[in-house]
């Protein structure tokens, strides 16, 4: 039976709905009255579980505005903004998007997988070669993982950089998606030598080739994957989104997953608002990243400790980590987590804000989040239906 919080969540992606598809927010912010690739599929997934019709609709409109202003080399815009019959592109602002590369793969395979339409997938072919080929050159190295510029994905304002776990895993996603229909045993090698590369320099006690040993050895890499490192060495926050995707892929050990879990639920218990910040420990201003954080904004600064990316929670990004929970047989958990979500998402007379200050439980950022909606109608639906993502 739908509740009061789930009907407003399904109200809000209606009212983000456009003849484009979907907006980032329905408030009245121009840079979030556009169509985005990562929200655009987030909801998208959203309007999947949902099975309400006018939604999956529009889900099908944004893959389609996202292809047809696909760049030439196979870049998937970030975003586009169409007015009076002109299209607006972006394809990132001081960096370009990673994320929106494996975010349209992954929506085109998610919404042919609902519909049981292979000939969707087939209709974009072309442009899925493009964005895979692309991302084989963006390895720079011909070693199996992305390197990513800063700002190189959703978040755009933290301190990751060079081999981002979030990228990574999200290829990985896009991969078994695409190859769920194009049955090639090449990809399916790719996807394991990827897992493989994964496994070796993110996860404790791997036996291989390391990227950076040294760096490995100091960043003592125990219940967790960190969320990047580079020639520089280990980033070694914990990445809420990027550590739900490996379980909910099923990367690392079964003890591994465990762990990652064990560690999420320690740091999301030990919160006001019960939910799983972005990233964590929050960068604080004596630390050595503060000046490579404080400088990556092209606007306003955002990420004061506890907010935004800097350790601020999101309802999207738990939505997420709901579904590693089921995924590790925690539905109880699960459970809770989303009556965590859904009470942040009311804050206000629902105000669906873009995140919350984690310290103090406070709104912060964009009201009427496209995608804090959609967090909940994730985690609703697969808690309360048998409705499965193709992972």
């Amino acid at each position: 039976m739908n509740n009061l919080n789930y009907i407003k969540a399904i109200e809000l992606l209606q009212k983000c709905s456009s003849s484009e598809g979907f907006l980032a927010s329905a408030q009245d912010v121009s840079n979030y009255k556009r169509v985005w690739a990562r929200d655009g599929v987030i909801c998208g997934l959203a309007a999947l579980a949902s099975g309400e019709e006018d939604l999956i609709e529009t889900f099908k409109k944004t893959l389609e505005v996202l292809a047809a202003h696909q760049h030439e080399n196979g870049t998937i815009p970030s975003n586009v903004m169409i007015s009076a019959g002109k299209a607006e592109v972006s394809y990132g602002g001081l960096a370009g998007r990673v994320d929106a590369v494996t975010w349209f793969i992954i929506g085109v395979c998610q919404y042919a997988f609902y519909k049981k339409d292979i000939d969707f997938v087939a209709q974009y072919d072309v442009e899925i070669e493009k964005c895979l080929s692309l991302l084989n050159a963006w390895e720079f190295n011909n070693k199996h993982l992305l390197y990513v510029p800063l700002s190189g994905n959703w978040a755009d304002e933290y301190i990751t950089d060079g081999y981002v776990l979030y990228d990574q895993l999200l290829r990985v996603w896009a991969l078994k998606s695409y190859n769920h229909f194009a049955n090639s045993s090449e990809i399916e090698t790719k996807i394991q030598q990827i897992i493989s590369q994964i496994e070796i320099n993110f996860t404790s006690n791997a036996v291989g080739e390391k990227y950076h040993e040294r760096a490995y050895n100091e960043a003592t890499i125990s219940d967790f994957m960190p969320c990047s490192f580079s020639p520089a060495g280990y980033k070694s926050q914990f990445d809420a989104f990027a550590n739900s995707l490996a379980v909910l892929l099923n990367i690392g050990s079964k003890e591994f997953q465990s762990k990652i879990i064990a560690h999420a639920e320690n740091i999301q218990k030990s919160t006001k608002l019960q939910l799983l910040p972005a990233f964590w420990p929050p960068i604080q201003e004596t630390d050595l990243d503060w000046n490579l954080l404080k400088n990556n904004c092209k606007y306003e600064f955002r990420n004061y400790p506890n907010e935004f990316h800097n350790g601020g929670s999101w309802s999207m990004v738990n939505g997420f980590y709901g579904l590693a929970l089921l995924q590790s047989n925690k539905k109880a958990e699960a459970t809770v987590l989303l009556e965590a979500i859904d009470k942040a998402n009311a804050v206000e007379d629902y105000g669906y804000y873009e995140n919350f200050n984690t310290a103090l439980a406070i709104p912060n950022g964009v009201k009427y989040c496209a995608w804090s909606a959609a967090a909940a109608v994730i985690l609703h639906q697969n808690i309360n239906t048998n409705f499965k993502f193709l992972v």
